[in-house]
């Protein structure tokens, strides 16, 4: 090749560098446009669209083979079949456009549809009512020019919100969530109000959703989805739902490599899904069903995190844009597509009224005669009837065509004969209306498609409500809820730390998220990751597992500082650190060393016995350290001097007194928690030993203890409150059989942690009504409705004696579904002042 042709091919635009230079690009172009990113008009992909345009060109009413149908698209779409597939029955797995028939796979389970000669298909009547018009569809030619397909589909709905988008492109990827029927009609119909709306994802596999950082399903935004998972008993975990995205398989092997990681405790995980989704999960012995739910959603996909990222194709560009905006456009290019129909519809009944009017001018003023007499030719005929229609004309909309006259001498001469005038009037007549109605229509484009929407709503609506439940989560944090599983030990001496130390001393078991925090003799702090083996420094005198922000644990110390070889005693939390950094807790750490140290999870301060050394100068060698004198500082403080004389040793006299305030506890029934941050309503001050007191709405009560991890179902709890024995517990309850209200008043008398005691009278629908604790209760009653409302007060103590749990208690009032019951209560707030309800 010589250097010229050479330079020539290198250069030019079809040489193999030239070609390089646009191929990419055009690759891209193509993948982002042609494949994997919806149109904004009806929000489907090229190969969607065209599956549905072959739909209806076969669409007969009755259903067709997938094959059948799969080859009919491929005339529109320049794929193999294999793809054109897939999309069919990921289509027909939405139903919404698709009616399907045959083993189309399950979304849940992840089970793949049978071969496409075994399952049938047709356009659901949603689909043909608001996805096709010919006559206001664009049309363009297929990839080989034999045939026209539509550029966009005329789609009269959020069709792209509804079924959700995903697809990744060169450089881009989409990711559209789905979205409620119903509300997004809904939604549709208040903009074209005028009125704010909101919209959140719906999915058709059900579960829990956090949706509070959505962010209008734009890019940024994240949505966090859970299974359900009830509690079937203390042994037992039934999973009723899967996450968007993940299937029951998934979800079982999750679980499974959670458990083999450590992270959970089962026995054994079983899938019972037939009609419904059910996973059971058999909890090992001594196992927390509270704790077990929450690292489910902490290390398996019983929890997915989803980031939304809603790109479309407008003008033949990508273009990213949130749910609002999308919803937006749709309603309006829906109202543009109902007024250029009602358009159409005007100008062809403009059109028969026209035709009708000429019609009945033609036979009813006999120019008709005018075929009858004798004209040089045809041309003449036509000349002479339309001079016989010049005095009619202004009667008439539009100028009279030569098509139009030729249209009427083609009506057969029967018809002449037999023609009805007052047919004719009432024709036009009917016309005229319908052509006033569709005028006003275009006048009220706005009502007449609020109206277009809600003929949706309610042809199609029903069964399509909402089956994700939108609620805020807590935040689970993965400490607190990992298993326990991993043996930590310690070399006290050579001041090593980990779980590989296995002739070495056990100090617990912790699981690998855990952090240690370990304290040496030389008053070194250090908190470190759990490992194999650390080193910490000689001497280890306490190794635990470290809570951060826990402001009860306290410690006390007595250590001698080396600089003075004076002692002093201090006494701190630890809330915060740096890991892996070390923290000297005396005064000057060289030489300096611990005398006496003590970890107090509840801010105890005991009382110590102080040997001075024998030789010091000291005239008493004895004395006895309170640590209640001490106030509770920060790490860093020095402490108070104890003694300038030298310590022989420190030895524990006696155990003391909590120097802490009772922790105060409140209960947040949005997450159903408890909580020390203050966050819903205020239970009271607990000491260590309290308990919680909890009465369920099924006649059900429990006494728990204050563990935080403890889960509760607030839509199941009449009361939950700190326990006092010496309380009387006030119950109304439903007989359903005798249909009566029963009130019953008793004190508890089972101390069983944890286990639920039935205390009303069983029967089939009986609940409990109302409950209280108050020492005179006070109970309001009022039945009836309109001017027949009747009020009573009912002073309980003076009326019901206390009984044991299991009495069936005494009658208050017949059973009525108007019957409403409040008591008189009082709130104690947390300083103690009480308010009267």
């Amino acid at each position: 090749m010589s250097k010229k042709i050479k330079e020539e091919y290198t250069h030019s635009d079809t040489g193999v560098s030239g070609q390089y230079k646009t191929w990419f690009l055009d690759y891209a172009s193509y993948v982002i446009l042609e494949r994997a990113v919806p149109a904004i008009e009806d929000g489907l992909k090229p190969v969607q669209r065209r599956i549905l345009h072959a739909m209806k060109e076969m669409d007969d009413g009755r259903f067709n083979k997938v094959a059948n149908i799969i080859g009919q698209s491929m005339q529109y779409h320049p794929h193999g079949d294999a793809s054109i597939g897939d999309a069919l029955v990921n289509l027909g797995q939405k139903d919404i456009l698709v009616e399907t028939q045959g083993n189309w796979g399950d979304v849940r389970t992840g089970d793949d549809a049978a071969a496409a000669r075994y399952i049938e298909a047709r356009l659901s009547k949603f689909a043909l009512e608001v996805a096709f018009n010919a006559k206001t569809t664009n049309w363009q030619l297929s990839y080989d020019g034999r045939k026209n397909e539509p550029v966009t589909l005329p789609m009269k709905f959020p069709l792209l919100l509804a079924q959700g988008a995903e697809g990744i492109a060169v450089g881009l990827a989409t990711k559209i969530l789905p979205h409620n029927f119903c509300e997004l009609i809904e939604a549709s119909i208040k903009y074209l109000r005028g009125k704010k709306f909101e919209l959140l994802p719906d999915f058709q596999t059900g579960g829990t959703m956090d949706a509070s950082n959505y962010n209008e399903g734009k890019r940024g935004g994240k949505i966090r989805v859970r299974s359900d998972i009830e509690e079937q008993d203390k042994k037992t975990l039934v999973i009723r739902n899967v996450p968007y995205g993940v299937t029951t398989t998934q979800l079982m092997e999750s679980i499974v490599k959670a458990n083999d990681q450590g992270k959970i405790k089962i026995k054994k995980v079983t899938d019972h899904t037939a009609a419904a989704v059910e996973i059971i999960i058999e909890l090992a012995p001594g196992i927390s069903p509270d704790i077990t739910i929450d690292a489910l959603y902490a290390f398996t996909d019983c929890e997915v995190s989803i980031s939304p990222n809603a790109c479309v194709i407008v003008n033949k560009k990508p273009v990213f844009l949130g749910v609002p905006e999308l919803l937006r456009v749709s309603a309006d290019n829906t109202k543009e597509l109902l007024r250029k129909e009602l358009e159409i519809r005007l100008a062809e009944l403009l059109e028969k009224w026209h035709y009708t009017s000429l019609e009945k001018i033609f036979f009813e003023e006999k120019i008709y005669k005018e075929l009858e007499k004798k004209h040089e030719t045809w041309d003449k005929v036509i000349e002479a009837i339309d001079k016989a229609f010049l005095p009619f004309k202004k009667q008439l909309k539009r100028e009279i065509t030569r098509e139009d006259i030729l249209k009427l001498t083609e009506k057969p001469v029967r018809r002449i004969y037999r023609l009805d005038i007052d047919e004719l009037n009432a024709q036009i007549k009917n016309l005229e209306t319908e052509i006033k109605a569709v005028k006003h229509d275009i006048a009220n484009l706005v009502d007449y498609a609020v109206s277009y929407y809600e003929n949706l709503l309610k042809k199609y609506g029903k069964g399509r409500e909402r089956k994700t439940e939108i609620k805020q989560f807590d935040v689970i944090q993965a400490k607190s809820v990992a298993i326990a599983n991993i043996k930590l030990y310690a070399n006290f001496a050579d001041g090593f730390i980990g779980t590989g130390l296995k002739k070495d001393e056990l100090i617990t078991e912790v699981s690998e998220l855990d952090d240690i925090i370990a304290f040496t003799k030389a008053g070194i702090m250090k908190v470190i990751k759990v490992s194999d083996k650390t080193f910490i420094g000689k001497d280890l005198i306490h190794v635990a597992v470290f809570q951060k922000n826990d402001e009860r644990t306290t410690y006390n110390m007595i250590y001698l500082d080396g600089k003075t070889a004076f002692s002093y005693a201090k006494r701190f939390n630890v809330t915060g650190i740096t890991r892996d950094k070390e923290y000297d807790l005396t005064k000057s750490g060289d030489k300096s060393k611990v005398h006496y140290f003590s970890t107090n999870p509840n801010g105890e301060a005991e009382v110590v016995k102080i040997i001075l050394s024998p030789n010091c100068s000291a005239k008493k060698k004895e004395l006895e350290f309170y640590f209640e004198e001490l106030e509770i500082k920060g790490r860093s403080s020095i402490g108070n001097q104890v003694t300038k004389y030298p310590i022989k040793s420190v030895k524990f006299k006696e155990a003391g007194r909590s120097t802490l305030d009772a922790k105060k506890l409140w209960f947040d029934g949005k997450f159903g928690r408890l909580n020390t941050e203050e966050k819903g309503e205020y239970l009271g001050k607990f000491e260590a030993e309290d308990r919680i007191l909890v009465i369920y709405n099924d006649g059900n009560y429990e006494i728990v203890d204050q563990e935080l991890t403890q889960r509760f179902d607030n839509e199941k709890i009449l009361l939950l409150e700190k326990y006092d024995a010496d309380k009387t517990v006030t119950a109304v309850y439903l007989d359903n059989e005798k249909l009566q209200f029963n009130i019953k008043r008793f004190k508890i008398e089972t101390t069983t942690l944890h286990s639920k005691f039935f205390f009303i009278k069983e029967g089939k629908d009986n609940r409990l009504e109302t409950v209280t604790t108050d020492e005179s209760p006070i109970l309001h009653v009022r039945s009836g409705r309109g001017a027949q409302v009747n009020k009573a007060k009912f002073k309980v103590a003076n009326m019901v004696e206390v009984m044991g749990w299991k009495a069936v208690g005494a009658k208050l009032t017949d059973y009525s579904k108007s019957v409403e019951m409040e008591w008189e209560r009082k709130v104690e707030d947390t300083n103690g002042q009480t308010e009267l309800f």
